[in-house]
This record gives structure tokens, C-alpha cells and sequence, in this order.
């Protein structure tokens, strides 16, 4: 397989795009909206899309993750059981993803994406400040990082908002920390499925490491605007993304129908 598989102007392009996913991803979720489609665009076929994005995305996650841990927001002798959880559900995920079509999950996404963007946006106190936590233990390691860790292996595109909104509603967070909180999950979540990727054989390896360099410095901007923004920043972010990604995911499933409707509507 070709390390680059795309022209060198092509390479710097998307080394831009992955920085502007990570930047996006660390702060709401939701960058693969961009990565998936501008590696599609470029030639990739679907399953060495997917691969190759992981690679990136494991980069911003990293990132991110590496800063919230140094800044002391995560504890990650207490995510061992989550860390633990995410990876195998990831595994899992990934590993069915490559015998299976995910049309079923296409069709809905987009409105569990929505409905995240609607319940952030009505509930404007939500994660303002910590609240009791309803679960504990293994409970929430196998609905937030083996739930979550499953869908982000399988499909993606959002699962950083997913786990954000488990940490603000199961445990009780505050946005900034569930945030926090959720990238650390999202970084294993995107190791245990390239993993996956990589037995497959779908790794474009040079592409995808221009692009990790990018989603590395995307990342770590981002999770730098958590801390020092919180609230103010993550819930417009989230809000906005959620609603992008829904009329994005509703096109790619209904766009012929949607063109047909308006047409006849105008007439």
C-alpha cells in the first residue's frame, strides 16, 4: 500500500483539516465530520477512511488527554475501570464494523446527535457545576466507556460528545471536567479501534501520520480553551456541532429525497 496515496498539496491540506477536527473534537466532539469526508474526497475508500482517521483522531485525543492529565483534571487511577471498559467495547466495535454494514446506525444517528444538541441547548445550567452522581463503578464503565467505546469503534463520528454527556449526567460533573474527562476515554477508545484497523490492513501509515501531526497541535489548543473557558465555550460548541452534524448526517442519508421534496414543494 502507498504511504501517501495522495499528492503532497493534498497531504498539507488535510494535515489543516485534522487540525481544525482535533481543535473541533477536544472541545465538542464531532471531528470526524471533517476527516471522514476530506479523506473520502481525496480518493480514500471507505474502510481506509475510517482506518486512517483513527489515526489522527488518536493524536487530538492524545493531545488533549495528555494536557487534562498534566493540569491535574483527570485522575487516571481513577478511570482504570472506564479505561478498562472503553477499550474492549472499542475492540469490539472495530472488529464488527469490518464483517458488517452500519446502515442501520447511519439512519439513527442523526437524530441521537440532535437530540444531545437539543437537550444541551434547553438546559442551559446543564454541567455548570457538579452534581451527585447517579452511577458508580462498573455500572457506569460498561454504559459510558463499553457503550460508548462500542459505538466509537463501530462508527464515530460524535462519540466525544456521548461521553461528555455520560460524565455531566451519570456522574454528576460539571462540563469542563466531564470534557476533560471524556477525551481521556475517547483516546482509548481510539487506540483499541485502530488496532482493529491495523490488522485489516487499511492504515494509509503516511497520510495518517501527517494528519495525527496536525490533530496533535489542534488537540492541544483545544483542551487548552476547556480550561480556561469552560462552560461558556463547550456549550454553544456542543450545541453547534450537534446540529452541523445532524443536517450533515440527515444529507448523506436523505439528500435525493430532501432535493425531490423541496423541488416539488417549490412547484
Amino acid at each position: 500500500m502507498d504511504w501517501f496515496f495522495v499528492s503532497p498539496s493534498a497531504t498539507v491540506l488535510l494535515f489543516f483539516i485534522a487540525m481544525l477536527a482535533a481543535f473541533i473534537d477536544s472541545i465538542a466532539g464531532g471531528g470526524g465530520l471533517l476527516t471522514l469526508p476530506a479523506l473520502l474526497a481525496a480518493g480514500f475508500s471507505p474502510a481506509q477512511a475510517l482506518a486512517t482517521s483513527k489515526v489522527q483522531a488518536m493524536g487530538g485525543s492524545f493531545s488533549a488527554g495528555l494536557y487534562f492529565v498534566r493540569r491535574g483534571a483527570v485522575k487516571l487511577r481513577e478511570q482504570r475501570l472506564n479505561i478498562g471498559m472503553t477499550l474492549i467495547g472499542a475492540m469490539l466495535g472495530a472488529l464488527l464494523v469490518q464483517h458488517i454494514h452500519a446502515d442501520f446506525l447511519r439512519q439513527v444517528l442523526p437524530l441521537l446527535v440532535m437530540g444531545i444538541g437539543l437537550y444541551f441547548l434547553l438546559v442551559p445550567r446543564l454541567g455548570a457545576e457538579d452534581r451527585a452522581r447517579r452511577l458508580y463503578g462498573l455500572p457506569f464503565a460498561l454504559v459510558a466507556g463499553g457503550g460508548v467505546g462500542f459505538y466509537d469503534g463501530f462508527f464515530g463520528p460524535g462519540a466525544g460528545s456521548f461521553y461528555a454527556l455520560a460524565f455531566v449526567t451519570l456522574c454528576g460533573y460539571n462540563l469542563a471536567k466531564s470534557t476533560a474527562h471524556a477525551k481521556v476515554l475517547n483516546f482509548t477508545s481510539n487506540v483499541g479501534a485502530l488496532l482493529l484497523f491495523i490488522l485489516g490492513g487499511n492504515v494509509v501509515w503516511g497520510t495518517g501520520i501527517i494528519m495525527l501531526c496536525g490533530a496533535v497541535c489542534g488537540g492541544r489548543l483545544g483542551a487548552h480553551m476547556v480550561l480556561n473557558r469552560g462552560q461558556k465555550l463547550i456549550r454553544p460548541m456542543v450545541v453547534m456541532v450537534s446540529m452541523v452534524m445532524s443536517c450533515t448526517l440527515l444529507y448523506d442519508n436523505y439528500g435525493t429525497d430532501i432535493v425531490l421534496w423541496l423541488a416539488c414543494w417549490w412547484q
